[in-house]
């Protein structure tokens, strides 16, 4: 069988089941959340390179800088300018 089948009917299997006997709401809700808070992280650290840009302070924006300051927020994102600066990265 072909590869992709495989997958769909898989895929199908599972929607099924969690349709027939529900979600497991707890690990669905907690993965929402968490890229909820990605993405905050993600716009927080765009809002700085905005502003940050007459400063000349840039942090690039990727998965594990949005996590860190989408989880630890305001001093995440100090936490990672100061890394930026102190190391050079």
């Amino acid at each position: 069988m072909n590869t992709v089948l495989l997958i769909a009917i898989g895929v199908f299997i599972l929607f099924f089941l969690m349709f027939m006997f529900g979600t497991p709401i707890h690990p669905v809700r907690w993965l929402g959340k968490l890229i909820v808070r990605v993405l905050v992280g993600a716009f927080l650290l765009f809002l700085l390179n905005v502003i940050g840009e007459s400063f000349s302070l840039h942090v690039p924006i990727n998965l594990v800088t949005a996590a860190i300051s989408g989880v630890l927020g305001i001093p995440g994102v100090a936490v990672l300018v100061l890394i930026k600066y102190t190391m050079g990265i």
